[in-house]
């Protein structure tokens, strides 16, 4: 990571929405560098409860043995699989199977299962890291915000500041882990690559504060952002009044 680039978001950051807390950034590695192995005593941990303490300033690296939920793997891209009766676990459950009920009928999760892409299968370590803990010796793919309504609507306008259709931002349907690991990576690929607003899954929802979603996007697509900050919105009396409004809340 660029050390001039780092510093700068965060002199930027601090301008234009104050303390609010920091992103977090991720990328997949074969070592570990100087982050610390998550290890969770529960049998079953959720992903997104284990990045709280990402989120607090400590590097943590996963793998398949250090993600213990199904579709943590499955999103992280450990794994292919799904669990035995899936399309009846996302939809209306069975004698065997407590449903979650978040799309309709089995069916219909046979089906959008069949248009989803994934990224590929690896077996490489994934270190997440706050944007402040950084080194030169890293290279984040994606730049996670767990932000509040105000913050999220100034990320939000500022995706879409050099973006001419619009679709700047997508909120896709997918578990919390997938919305800030899976379709972003997804959208890396793209000549032109897209926010993703996530944490809407219910499940997930526990684990971060009840006034907070996630906005999560490719390093291209942030650096492009970042770039924007002095001559966009962010300069105008009206941001000037969110400002105010963001330093009050935190």
């Amino acid at each position: 990571m660029n050390i001039r680039v780092k510093n700068e978001f965060i002199e930027k950051w601090q301008k234009y929405f104050g303390k609010s807390e920091l992103p977090v950034t991720f990328y997949f590695s074969d070592g570990t560098g100087d982050a610390k192995q998550f290890r969770s005593d529960k049998l079953r941990s959720c992903f997104i409860c284990d990045m709280a303490k990402a989120r607090k300033g400590l590097n943590l690296y996963f793998n398949a043995g250090s993600v213990t939920c199904g579709g943590g793997k499955r999103y992280l891209g450990y794994t292919d699989k799904l669990r035995p009766g899936f399309e009846y676990f996302l939809s209306c459950g069975n004698k065997n199977i407590e449903g979650e009920r978040y799309l309709k009928s089995p069916e219909m999760v046979t089906q959008f299962l069949k248009r989803r892409k994934y990224i590929p299968v690896h077996t490489k370590n994934i270190i997440f890291k706050r944007w402040d803990k950084l080194t030169e010796k890293d290279n984040p793919e994606v730049v996670i915000f767990f932000a509040k309504p105000d913050i999220l609507a100034g990320l939000y306008t500022l995706a879409g500041y050099d973006h001419i259709h619009e679709d700047a931002v997508i909120t896709p349907f997918g578990a919390g882990c997938a919305t800030i690991v899976q379709y972003p990576l997804l959208e890396k690929e793209r000549e032109h690559p897209r926010g993703v607003i996530g944490m809407f899954d219910s499940s997930a929802r526990p684990c971060v504060q009840p006034d907070v979603l996630t906005f999560a996007v490719p390093i291209k697509k942030f650096l492009s952002m970042m770039s924007n900050m002095d001559e966009s919105f962010l300069i105008t009396d009206t941001w000037k009044k969110m400002k105010k409004r963001i330093d009050k809340t935190n």
